[in-house]
Parts: structure tokens; sequence; C-alpha cells
């Protein structure tokens, strides 16, 4: 089967080649599925440029999320049959014609989704219900403060705090980013080069809860923009991982400070996780208040390309390669 390889064990996006590899089989609990598309997530940036290795067990190819077709069935695994359409969270492996998946972590493709839609769903639904919903705790009538607000991320956590009856403050950089993030249903847009970000989300009433994107830049600004009781969930560190905070104020606003991540989770958890996706946001990808807003895609012999592309910044929504 084709796969991409990264030359040398890491690099630039150039170091990304076009390889044959035999096709995995699948054990007990697993099944194969024919990638017909593969999300393109920051995750394989950093895993390409050698800064987050697959954890113990997982294929050293690139790709946390697929759509495609069954194609074989491993024992024990009861819920799936040949020829069924699926999207899948991976650990590694779906820059590939074939992939592995625990039989637990594939979801039925939604209907009237296509492959490349498909694809652009599990890791940004499993990671923001993870975030938002669980570790955050948001709630209806709550404010939900989304940083990089036009990223595959926080595209789905729009539309799905939305669908959960919040309100949305998003923030983005330029002009064009905030009039799509207020497009997707963010109650408040606002462009984080310009005016005085922090009165602008105070005066829009503040935050509930906080997903945070950037890191270290907006640790101060997080902090003040928060609500008494408010939660501050960290699931990337763009501008770096290091912040200092004045921790008598997170104990006078009674700030709860939380962050995960979701590759390194283990097996029944991720399990866990699929099946309260399935329940609670499969119902609104049905009835259409959740999509995946696909920028671009790619051939997948055009990985590079797909990096290149992800790298500069000026996507609104996910990149997508397709086989």
């Amino acid at each position: 089967m084709r796969v991409i390889e990264i030359e040398g064990g890491q690099g630039p996006a150039e170091a990304l080649r076009l390889a044959e590899r035999p096709q995995p089989t699948p054990g007990p609990g697993e099944i194969r599925v024919r990638v017909r598309a593969a999300g393109v997530n920051r995750p394989d940036i950093v895993q390409r440029l050698g800064h987050y290795p697959p954890p113990p067990g997982a294929s050293d190819i690139l790709g946390l999320e697929i759509a495609g077709e069954v194609e074989a069935v491993g024992q024990d695994v009861t819920r799936w049959r040949v020829g069924d359409r699926v999207c899948a969270l991976l650990g590694g492996g779906g820059y590939a014609d074939y992939a592995v998946v625990d039989a637990r972590h594939a979801l039925p493709m939604p209907d009237g989704l296509d492959f490349t839609q498909a694809a652009a769903l599990p890791e940004t639904a499993f990671t923001v219900f993870a975030n938002v919903f669980e570790g955050g705790g948001l709630k209806t009538g709550e404010t939900l403060l989304i940083h990089g607000a036009t990223s595959g991320i926080g595209v789905m956590a729009i539309q799905m705090a939305k669908s959960a009856g919040a309100r949305v403050i998003a923030t983005s950089r330029g002009a064009a980013k905030a009039e799509a993030a207020l497009a997707l249903g963010a109650d408040v847009s606002l462009d984080a080069t310009t005016g005085d970000l922090l009165a602008e989300i105070k005066a829009a009433g503040g935050a509930d809860v906080v997903l945070d994107m950037v890191g270290a830049a907006y640790a101060e600004l997080n902090l003040n923009a928060l609500k008494p009781g408010g939660r501050w969930v960290v699931i990337a560190t763009l501008t770096g991982a290091l912040a200092q905070i004045d921790l008598m104020r997170v104990m006078l606003k009674r700030i709860m400070l939380t962050g995960s991540t979701l590759r390194s989770r283990p097996a029944d958890e991720k399990a866990r996780l699929a099946s309260a996706v399935e329940r609670t946001v499969w119902p609104w990808v049905a009835a259409g208040a959740v999509c995946a807003r696909v920028e671009a895609t790619f051939p997948l012999k055009q990985a590079a390309a797909a990096h290149r592309r992800l790298e500069a910044g000026d996507h609104i929504g996910k990149i997508v390669l397709t086989l």
C-alpha cells in the first residue's frame, strides 16, 4: 500500500515522501479500513518536526483521523461488517491506503456526508467534546471564549457550543477570519490584531470557559477574561508552554485551570469518549447544526503541500488528504 513517510525521521514539510509498505493486518478487536480521506492536523506537524512521538503500539505513520470503508474485520468485532462506511480516530497511520483501527474508536459516517467531510470530524469532535464539555463543563447559557476560532478545532467548537445552547466569543487574527467566525455562528467575533482584546472581551461579558490553543502569550488575558468560577482549558501552546500567572487571583476568582492531550489517552478511555461523542454530537451532525468545514484538499502524494498550507495559518477550517 502507499504511505507517507518522513525521510530521516523528522524534518520540514519537504521530508514527507510517498513510499510503499505491506497492508496492516487487523488483530482481535480491530478493523482494517480502506482509507478514502485523512484529516491533516497540527499534531501531525509537531510529530514531523520530531516533538510528538506516537504512543507505544501506534503506527509511526502520520494521521490521526480517517474516513473510508471497512475492508477486513478482526476477531471479536461484532459491530462492523465489510463494506461499512466509517470515520475513526487513530493513534497514527492515517496517511496510507489502509489503516488498522480499534473497532471501538470508529463511528458510522453520518448520512449526507462524503468521505472528505467525514474525515474532518473525529479529531476535532473528540477534542472539543473532551475539553470543552467534559474538562470545561460548559453548560447551556454559559459563554465560551475560543482563541484560534477559525482553526479546525475552533470551527468545531463554535458549532458544538451553539448546539448546546451556549454563547460564543471568538478571537482570530485578521478581519477576514473574524467575519468567518461570525458567519459560523459566534455571537461576538474579535480581530486579535486590532484594538484592546481584553477590553472587548470584557465588554462582551467575559467568559465562563476559555478554550486556549495559544498558550503563554494569552495567559494573563485569560485570567482577566474569566468570570468567577471560570474554567480555563489548554489544548495547545503555539506561543510557548511557560507562563507566569498570579495564583492568588486564581484562588480569589475560583478559576479551574486544566488541559489535556487526546492521542496518549488509553484505548478504553478513547472508546468511552467515542460512545459519548456518538450519543451527543452525531445527532447535531445529522441535524445539520454541526459540520466539518473543509478549507482545502490535497491528494496523498501532495502531503507536503498540505502541511505547508496548514503551517501558513491562513486556512479557515480543515485540510484533508484524499486517496
